[in-house]
């Protein structure tokens, strides 16, 4: 009662404000419009917009653009290789104030802990007493997402039930195995009706699906969807009534279709995201703001896109008093350059300060438990071990190209066999190892890919989705099985082994993210990817976060596990080697 007091008593000018913003010109999201006038916070909620408010702090806006704080409908914060404390710290300063977080990843390795790992973390952040970011944490759909690998966990349709009736989650996780939502399987139906049972918001992930196909999707009560293949897959979902996350990673992005497919009309239903952005690209290039930049260079009104990554947001997962500057909303935002370069110079967190011309004014002391750590269980490994079996002399292989290093195509290639092996020595194509790493069982499922281009040793990384077991790629056995000794000795991470020597890039936390500093993850994590693209591989794809993706089988067409190879538009194992 209080607090609603001094709102309603700053906004009659009765009462000093806490904070005025002056000298801004302030964005509104319901008209498109935007005025001159300061900005009236107390409480920590915007009070009144205009002229002649007194308050006990002033900021100088330098004649920026003050639009609500930029907000991001789906991301995989383990994707950016930060700990959450360093993450916060670099997409506050690019203007982000919100995220909603899916730590897929960092279950599918520890389990729930993880989860509570991740909320603790961001829940130490403050600024004044207050959050600089908030974090909607969503509880993980698909841990394992398929059937055809290892993770070190499983939740299934009951402890789902259990974990979302929890405060700690705010919905459920992207839905990637449609073909179980299609199925109706029984396992899956839990999960779908608990969300809706308990009013939350759950998300999509259905790459290429429309027509009945989607409508069965869709009576799962899915909301959203980031994988979108074109426009017209893009205005089929909006029509359909769901959200289309228009996404600005750094492996993928679906900007022109966003463009093409949103008008003034359906604009609405567009909301932003990054998905999987690494640290190099969000200290280098931003956040929310490049995404931004680049769709406003795509055609998009800046006006629209303004408001994707705000209102939109709010609206789209029921986020009360967020994604405007207006009397009554959380006084949450974003100091800009102009709606063309979004060039951030400030940002409030409910009137706070927390981040100024690039830096974030908050302290990221690391939260570092056991559950996190150590995570990286294999068996020793010896040449022999990626020795591939092959008589016939013809070979399922995964091409990869610089268009779509995302998609995935299955071609048939001849390879030279010498006493029941293959040998790929001198044909341009690579050896592809995914090694269980959860539990030390030895298992490592093999295959080949064309396109790489990369020769002479070997590469690999503990992070590969959405299992993360480790993913070696190589033109060497022995240089594949020393990259795994690497990875065990460094708990994860990267790892690289030429004729000139080894590398590695530890990621300590979970064998997904560094607890390092942002500038060491750029730099240590830039450096040896820069190496590993100088022993061949083509241009256009890059040598480590590429990897990354070869093993994630809800993506087409044919993706390789610790169980081996997955045809994923026939959701089945499929044998390497051609008979």
């Amino acid at each position: 009662m209080a607090d609603l007091k001094k709102r309603i008593d700053c906004a009659m000018k009765r009462e000093k404000c806490d904070l005025v913003i002056r000298n801004v010109k302030v964005f509104n999201v319901f008209t498109g419009n935007t005025e001159e006038g300061d900005i009236a916070v107390a409480d920590g909620a915007v009070v009144g917009i205009g002229k002649g408010y007194e308050g006990k702090r002033a900021y100088d806006g330098a004649g920026s653009v003050a639009i609500p704080g930029l907000m991001d409908a789906h991301i995989h914060v383990e994707s950016s290789t930060l700990s959450p404390e360093a993450f916060a710290q670099v997409v506050c300063a690019h203007g982000a104030t919100a995220i909603v977080a899916d730590p897929h990843e960092i279950v599918n390795v520890c389990g729930v802990a993880g989860a509570e790992y991740m909320k603790e973390s961001f829940n130490r952040l403050s600024v004044n007493g207050k959050k600089p970011l908030d974090v909607y944490l969503q509880l993980p759909s698909c841990v394992p997402a398929t059937p055809f690998e290892t993770s070190g966990a499983v939740i299934d349709g009951k402890e789902t039930e259990h974990e979302l009736g929890r405060d700690i989650f705010f919905g459920l996780g992207e839905v990637m195995s449609y073909p179980s939502v299609l199925g109706a399987d029984e396992d899956m139906l839990k999960k779908l009706q608990a969300a809706d049972s308990l009013g939350k918001v759950a998300d999509g992930h259905a790459p290429g699906l429309t027509g009945e196909g989607l409508n069965a999707y869709l009576c799962g009560g899915m909301r959203t969807d980031h994988e979108n293949l074109t426009p017209e897959e893009c205005r089929e979902k909006v029509a359909k009534g769901m959200y289309v996350q228009v996404r600005c990673g750094s492996s993928t992005n679906n900007l022109k279709d966003v463009a093409e497919a949103s008008d003034g009309f359906n604009f609405r239903r567009f909301v932003t995201c990054t998905d999987d952005k690494n640290a190099r690209d969000l200290s280098q290039k931003g956040h929310l703001d490049d995404l931004l930049r680049r769709l406003v260079a795509a055609g998009v009104p800046a006006e629209r896109a303004v408001v994707m990554a705000t209102l939109n947001v709010a609206e789209c997962y029921r986020l009360k008093r967020r994604g405007a500057i207006a009397p009554g909303y959380f006084a949450d935002i974003a100091l800009v350059n102009n709606l063309k370069d979004f060039r951030v110079k400030a940002t409030f967190k409910e009137g706070e300060l927390t981040a100024e011309d690039g830096k974030a004014l908050f302290d990221g002391k690391r939260y570092l438990p056991e559950s996190v750590l150590g995570t990286v269980r294999v068996k020793e490994m010896s040449a022999k071990d990626f020795a591939l079996p092959c008589k016939s002399g013809k070979l399922r292989a995964m091409r990869v190209s610089p268009e779509s290093t995302i998609l995935t195509t299955e071609e048939i290639v001849t390879v030279p066999v010498k006493d029941g092996f293959a040998e790929l020595a001198g044909t341009g194509l690579c050896k592809i190892a995914v090694v269980e790493r959860h539990f030390a069982s030895g298992r490592v499922g093999l295959g080949v890919v064309k396109g790489y281009g990369f020769k002479g040793g070997a590469i690999g990384i503990s992070v590969a989705h959405d299992a993360h077991n480790l993913v070696v790629l190589g033109d060497d056995d022995e240089a594949m099985a020393r990259v795994v000794t690497l990875l065990k000795e460094t708990g994860g991470g990267m790892a690289l082994v030429s004729e000139k020597g080894e590398e590695t890039f530890p990621f300590d936390i979970a064998g997904l993210m560094s607890s390092a500093p942002l500038e060491e993850v750029v730099k240590g994590a830039g450096d040896i990817t820069v190496h590993a693209q100088n022993m061949g591989v083509t241009e256009g794809i890059e040598s480590f976060m590429t990897l990354v993706f070869l093993s994630l089988a809800v993506i087409p067409n044919v993706r390789l596990t610790d169980y081996g190879l997955v045809d994923v538009n026939k959701f089945q194992l499929v044998p390497v080697e051609v008979e």
